[in-house]
């Protein structure tokens, strides 16, 4: 036998042996798969599954994966995506202070400090340095005093018209909005729109008191009906509020052995701003005149808002690639709803969560050919249950991601569950899971798994998913 003929045989043998190996791994999956899908608590349900070798962008497995089902949390990663390269990854937000009217001789304001918000989701989180509350209270405070102002004669302003107000997106449900997880979007936003109460505990079945909140909320009603629950029964405590409410009603039961900060949403994230402004204002010696409010609320009393006269500070957000790493991590619905606006306003100046939703489903279009019916998005967060995506279209964008040059930044956003970088997706009746993983044999694979409507515990259906992944490991 001669070399060219060696050459031949040995390339032969690879691919034989590589061709065996993928037919392995197809046959593994199917074989797991349809197992899955045959257990008694997905009777009434359906699961889907799609996997792609990842270096060669072809599929290995799929099945169902053209049925549009809810995303849960999974779609976040559509929306980190879709940010990343229409925003870029360098995107932040600028927050303006600045001053209204005149300062007298004796440092006097004659008009009001305003706030002027551009969507950053990060104000006042305490995830970053640079955003804490106190940070940014004192150096508005700062800049207030370094302007030579002892004396405000007018009112503090959080400018919240860029979004007109604040707002839920469509699809979310009741018992969801009065929690902290069910925060609406404003152009404003403060603390990430939440509050935390802490409750004392009795005997079970007895009233469970609020001790403290870690935040002045005073200027709202919280209508308390929380009861002790038995030890080991845990957190059951359910906020119903909405956008502009003043009355917060707290339902449920609270563990008696719980130690547990409950949090709840802030049905106006501006005025909460506006209001710690003002106070911390307050404190620092400088007497503020009037009440504070709101760019929304003028607008909703027909005032008319005053005019800039100099600015005092411009707050920079961190960086995009920043708010996706905890968006990810974390499972910040905030922050979803904070891109997928953005998205909005920087593809056409509109502002509303439709409008969003409408330029993502049509930059996947232009780029992978996705059409529309394949992406049914709601929201940015995918805590609607009316989104409905199919596995194809959101493993093929995970797959798009890899070659973006934000791609290292984005894989780092994910968590890693089971031994497998992927994101999880968990509202009632679904669980999903997309993401990377590389195999033993060194392949590597990117995978998108759906499931809905199933019975039974959510966790022992986790356990059913990752048996399935795990022909992939």
């Amino acid at each position: 036998m001669n070399t060219k003929q060696y050459v031949a045989l040995f390339y032969f043998s690879l691919l034989s042996i590589t061709t065996s190996l993928a037919q392995s791994i197809q046959q593994n999956l199917d074989k797991g798969f349809q197992s899955f899908l045959a257990q008694p608590s997905l009777t009434n349900g359906i699961a889907s599954l799609h996997v792609i070798d990842r270096s060669t962008g072809n599929i290995v497995y799929e099945k169902n994966s053209n049925i549009g089902l809810p995303t849960a949390s999974t779609l976040k990663v559509i929306t980190s995506i879709t940010g990343l390269d229409l925003l870029g990854a360098n995107y932040n937000y600028k927050t303006r202070l600045y001053y209204t009217g005149t300062i007298d001789s004796l440092g006097i304001l004659h008009g009001d400090i305003v706030v002027q918000g551009s969507g950053d989701p990060t104000l006042g989180s305490d995830r970053y340095e640079q955003t804490k509350e106190q940070t940014l209270l004192n150096k508005w405070v700062n800049a207030i005093k370094t302007a030579g102002i002892t004396a405000i004669e007018g009112r503090i302003i959080g400018d919240d018209r860029l979004y007109n107000g604040h707002d839920i997106p469509g699809g979310w449900i009741w018992t969801d909005m009065g929690n902290y997880y069910g925060a609406g979007i404003s152009a404003l936003n403060w603390q990430e729109n939440k509050a935390g109460i802490n409750f004392q505990t009795g005997s079970p079945n007895s009233p469970a008191a609020i001790t403290s909140t870690t935040t002045d909320l005073s200027y709202l009603q919280l209508i308390n009906t929380v009861k002790t629950g038995r030890p080991g029964s845990g957190d059951n405590v359910y906020a119903y509020s909405a956008p502009y409410s003043e009355k917060i009603y707290l339902r449920g039961t609270y563990g008696q052995d719980l130690k547990k900060t409950i949090e709840i949403s802030l049905p106006d994230p501006a005025l909460a701003l506006a209001f710690d402004l003002s106070k911390a204002i307050d404190a620092s010696g400088i007497f503020v005149s009037s009440p504070p409010t709101t760019g929304q609320r003028l607008v909703e009393q027909d005032s008319l808002f005053p005019q800039k006269t100099a600015e005092l500070d411009t707050h920079t957000s961190p960086n995009l690639t920043d708010i996706v790493y905890w968006f990810n991590q974390k499972s910040i619905n905030l922050y979803g709803e904070a891109i997928l606006r953005s998205i909005a306003y920087l593809s056409g100046g509109k502002t509303s969560t439709y409008d969003g939703a409408n330029y993502l489903q049509k930059f996947w279009q232009q780029k992978l050919q996705i059409n529309s019916s394949e992406l049914g998005i709601i929201d940015g967060s995918g805590l609607s249950p009316q989104n409905n995506v199919t596995t194809n279209s959101m493993n093929r964008i995970m797959q798009y991601a890899i070659k973006r040059p934000w791609y290292d930044s984005f894989i780092k956003s994910l968590p890693v569950y089971n031994g497998m970088t992927m994101k999880s997706g968990t509202i009632g009746g679904t669980l999903g899971y997309t993401g990377y993983h590389k195999a033993k044999d060194g392949k590597e694979y990117t995978f998108t798994i759906i499931v809905y409507n199933y019975s039974g515990s959510a966790s022992k259906m986790r356990q059913s998913m990752f048996t399935v992944l795990d022909n992939l490991k």
